[in-house]
């Protein structure tokens, strides 16, 4: 009897034996019979309207006694005046370590810890978010300090003096990580500097936050018309939905959110560069706008992402890693977002000494797409990276409610979720073909470079001229208040 010592060499030994063959002749792993992807049909949550205006979702998910929720609201960081940027996030933070008309936040953490349970909130730029996860039997006790933090936040000024001083030492390290730097700035040059997707918090309009904006934006946002509420977990629908029209029913309807119009003012195609001495490394990022997912061109775009610049086996990959050596990664795509255009981005990085040869690399590939246009093989590789990893992003109740949950936000399709496989599956050669030569050209693409200029291979300017970008972090204002105003910093013990 064989004695397989290594786990690889038995599968291997498996998968050879259910491949028939005859006498003599080498199994072909080729040859091994590859079946269809069953149907998808993922587990669609209930969904209902309460009379204000409220919409919940019901997931069931029996697997553990866990109860899991979490409440959208509408309206963001897009949203927030230009000389209060951050105002959002610490809303985000302080809705929930403010504590509530009853009990201070340090109070609800106690509470909520000897339950193992959690309350939490977050802010966003189109969003907010507050959250619970608890087990079944504590349910009851959990909701109730959830809907207390949702409904009759205190805001604290203590605990927003805390935000504040955390984001100022935020602030005082954005510059620390040559990433950070890219994404922010490329970010910029895709969309505009004062692009409300673009902004970023300074020590002046940190600053300018009060305790009272925290205060308005909540009384101006969350109202149950512009709330989104799912819940996953063990629990019965029907039971879960009278309670909830229990807790909710007689909560007025508030005034709609009035989501800004944004404009989008690219940067000019073109060279930016970041000097900075203390890497050996340049970082290339190459900007356009992109597109939304309810373009047509959506599914092509996705199947070109992942064959141009997606995985190992993009053609970058190829190219500028295995075959030329210029990066250890490197990728690329045609960015997508739900309400608005994502970003184009051709992306890597490369050691100081060949940053010129890396970026006229990079254009050599985009300009290969016309003459050598993605190939049917290329396709058919993109096709079924895609797909069989598809499943995986919603393999459990909780992630196809995260995303049914988007749908509504948006205002997509309820079933656009089970379109996305048929629709990849419908894309073909020339569609990623007339894709790719509709949104990707060289000439309308804003190059970020960040590196050390004096180790590069050739100067920047020789490929033409060069805007050199100011990151520097404008000084605080003179006087930041060190102390928080009064506002009831105790609570009634509870």
């Amino acid at each position: 009897m064989t004695i397989y010592r290594s786990p690889l060499l038995l599968l291997m030994a498996i998968v050879l034996a259910l491949v028939p063959h005859s006498a003599g002749q080498a199994a072909d792993w080729r040859h091994i019979p590859i079946p269809s992807l069953p149907a998808f049909h993922p587990q669609e949550p209930k969904r209902f309207e309460l009379p204000n205006g409220m919409v919940i979702f019901l997931q069931e998910d029996h697997e553990l006694p866990i109860i899991d929720g979490i409440a959208r609201v509408r309206g963001g960081s897009r949203s927030e005046p230009a000389n209060k940027v951050g105002l959002v996030d610490i809303y985000g933070e302080v809705w929930r370590t403010g504590g509530t008309k009853k009990q201070t936040g340090d109070q609800l953490d106690d509470y909520l810890e000897i339950r193992a349970a959690k309350v939490e909130t977050n802010g966003g730029i189109d969003s907010t978010t507050i959250n619970w996860s608890c087990l079944k039997g504590d349910f009851d006790d959990v909701f109730k300090a959830f809907n207390d933090v949702l409904r009759e936040p205190e805001f604290r000024a203590d605990k927003l003096d805390l935000a504040q001083k955390e984001m100022f030492d935020s602030i005082s390290r954005r510059n620390d990580e040559v990433g950070q730097i890219a994404q922010r700035e490329s970010t910029k040059l895709a969309y505009g500097a004062d692009n409300p997707y673009a902004r970023q918090p300074e020590y002046a309009t940190v600053a300018a936050v009060t305790r009272q904006d925290l205060v308005d934006w909540h009384h101006s946002h969350v109202h149950p018309n512009n709330i989104i509420l799912g819940i996953v977990g063990d629990f019965d629908s029907a039971a879960m939905e009278a309670k909830l029209r229990q807790a909710f029913g007689d909560w007025p309807k508030g005034p709609p959110v009035q989501e800004p119009k944004i404009e989008f003012h690219p940067a000019q195609p073109g060279y930016y560069l970041v000097p900075k001495e203390d890497v050996n490394q340049t970082s290339i990022r190459m900007t356009d706008l992109g597109i939304r997912r309810d373009n047509p061109d959506y599914y092509a775009a996705q199947v070109f992402n992942e064959a141009f610049g997606g995985g190992f086996s993009s053609r970058l990959f190829k190219s500028i890693r295995t075959a030329q050596g210029l990066a250890y990664g490197v990728g690329a795509g045609i960015g997508s977002a739900f309400d608005h255009p994502g970003i184009e981005r051709v992306s890597m990085s490369t050691k100081s000494a060949t940053t010129v040869e890396s970026i006229q690399a990079l254009y050599k590939e985009i300009d290969g797409l016309q003459t050598n246009p993605i190939s049917d093989d290329e396709i058919k590789r993109a096709k079924d990276a895609i797909l069989n990893s598809f499943v995986f992003n919603f393999d459990s109740p909780e992630k196809v409610l995260r995303e049914r949950m988007a749908y509504e936000f948006y205002g997509y399709p309820p079933d656009f979720l089970e379109r996305y496989r048929a629709g990849i599956e419908k894309v073909g050669r020339e569609d990623v073909a007339r894709t790719a030569t509709k949104y990707l050209h060289k000439d309308k693409l804003a190059v970020l470079v960040i590196g050390n200029t004096a180790d590069f291979d050739k100067p920047l300017s020789s490929l033409g001229a060069v805007t050199q970008l100011d990151i520097s972090i404008p000084p605080p204002p003179s006087e930041i208040p060190s102390k928080p105003s009064a506002s009831n910093p105790q609570a009634e013990p509870k």
